[in-house]
């Protein structure tokens, strides 16, 4: 798992190249299909889609282990004029929260974490999912990263949540000229 403080200090810093400020048209897609529910949006970051999530009528939650993250989140969430409840936490636990949640959606989470913690997320995740809720993942598949491996590879991802949830459709594509892919699964 990569160090929250190294989060910490690159939200300090304003290096965040991952905090696009624009929701993915994967998501956007979903919402244009889907009638608004309860959504929990893991490794929120500043609320972006969380946001957007929100201002398509969805109950929203987001949590991220980043304290800077989540309180830019709220800023922005106030802002907006909008009402979502915003965690620091660890998506390996979120005893906190009580589902179920007909939308979860993962951008970039799963796949920082140990393996320990990909079990524990997967559990989370099935315990807090509604029947036929939607679980949503972006994720980068593996590739070189400083010396070892980094990512997670779709044989992975259906190990930890196949036997809870129905893969739908994935694609494989890229970010930055690396591998990744885009999941959409339904509870079982």
């Amino acid at each position: 798992m990569r160090s929250r403080w190294g989060f910490e200090w690159r939200y300090l810093r304003g290096q965040t190249p991952w905090d696009t400020g624009i929701t993915p048209p994967e998501v956007m897609e979903f919402l244009a299909k889907t009638p608004p529910g309860k959504a929990l949006d893991l490794g929120c970051g500043t609320g972006t889609n969380a946001i957007t999530l929100a201002r398509h009528g969805w109950d929203v939650t987001g949590v991220d282990f980043s304290p800077k993250a989540i309180h830019k989140a709220r800023q922005k969430a106030a802002a907006s004029g909008l009402s979502i409840t915003f965690y620091v936490a660890d998506v390996t636990n979120l005893s906190m929260l009580q589902g179920p949640y007909d939308y979860v959606l993962d951008i970039g989470c799963l796949f920082a974490l140990s393996d320990k913690g990909r079990r524990r997320y997967a559990q989370e995740v099935e315990r807090l999912t509604a029947s036929k809720a939607w679980y949503m993942l972006y994720a980068w598949l593996p590739r070189p990263w400083r010396g070892g491996l980094w990512g997670i590879s779709v044989e992975e991802v259906e190990a930890l949540l196949g036997k809870a949830f129905t893969r739908e459709r994935y694609v494989i594509g890229e970010e930055k000229g690396h591998p990744s892919a885009w999941y959409w699964y339904r509870r079982k």
